[in-house]
């Protein structure tokens, strides 16, 4: 990978990982229901008409919409709007390959191999340990929501690899028109439209800079970034500079919200980050074939 495209990967993980702490600051300006799919509004316009038709069936559009766009950003808003720090939350999210190996192996056939098994238990082991200190610190009800929404990530993740979309930023932008309205819906009826019209009236330059950073920042230059990666290097060179999120996650949520990172938390991490790479890098196994080198389905964003 030549220095520019080395620069530009570490760039899209700092970018995804700093996406966290700017979450905790938009969630002080808008419910958290109404935020995600004002966040998703903001990506799909105008960039809808400028990345062309979808590439990919509808189905495949409107299954990552639901999965991804209302069940696992609505679980994680919500996770984080109840207690969940951003760091944390960029963290524990990273469990989202084991979910995805195992639902994989699931519906796709594709049996993990012992490098991968290893890989997720040593993951979910950090898991544990970053339960326990949340569980010291902070609610573990939205330890639990963000746990959920990692599984959701991990579920659509699987979804995408049956979509086989050829253009990661044509696909995103579409999936994001999907989540509008349901999001839209369920802030009307959980939040009430008294909170949200307040929000909307309150709105300032923080609060839009919070919007436009996790729309078009996170979402259109990211994707638009890590589709241009990979369609110059392997998977397997490109998905390790993923592991760097909760890196950047933690680190910006420590410098600018001031969360505490306890010895605890730091075993999590390198318990969860190490697991994380197992799982992701090692060998897949399909039905009645050999081990083949084959990363694991993952669409790291948006974390985000």
């Amino acid at each position: 990978m030549r220095p520019s495209h080395l620069a530009l990967a570490v760039l899209v993980a700092a970018v995804w990982g700093v996406n966290f702490t700017v979450i905790e600051i938009g969630l002080d300006h808008f419910p958290p229901l109404l935020f995600s799919a004002l966040r998703f509004l903001v990506a799909a316009l105008p960039a809808v008409f400028f990345v062309g038709r979808p590439k990919v069936a509808w189905k495949w559009i409107v299954a990552v919409g639901l999965v991804l766009g209302v069940a696992k950003f609505g679980l994680l808003f919500v996770g984080m709007d109840a207690g969940m720090p951003a760091g944390l939350s960029s963290l524990v999210l990273q469990i989202q390959a084991v979910f995805t190996a195992a639902i994989a192996a699931l519906a796709l056939g594709e049996r993990p191999s012992r490098t991968r098994l290893l890989g997720m238990l040593v993951a979910l082991a950090g898991i544990a340990v970053a339960a326990v200190d949340e569980g010291a610190s902070g609610p573990l009800g939205a330890f639990a929501l963000v746990v959920a929404a990692a599984a959701c990530w991990g579920a659509s993740n699987v979804i995408t690899r049956r979509a086989a979309p050829p253009d990661a930023l044509n696909f995103m932008v579409w999936v994001s028109t999907v989540p509008v309205l349901p999001l839209l819906a369920l802030s009307l009826l959980t939040e009430g439209p008294s909170r949200d019209l307040a929000a909307l009236r309150a709105l300032d330059w923080q609060g839009a800079g919070t919007l436009v950073y996790v729309a078009w920042i996170t979402t259109v230059f990211g994707f638009g970034a890590w589709g241009l990666l990979l369609r110059h290097h392997p998977a397997s060179t490109v998905a390790p500079f993923s592991l760097l999120v909760p890196v950047f996650g933690m680190s910006s949520a420590a410098l600018f919200l001031g969360e505490p990172v306890s010895p605890l938390r730091w075993c999590a991490a390198a318990l969860l980050v190490g697991g994380v790479a197992l799982t992701s890098l090692g060998p897949v196994r399909r039905p009645g074939a050999h081990s083949v080198d084959v990363p694991a389905p993952r669409t790291t964003t948006v974390g985000s």
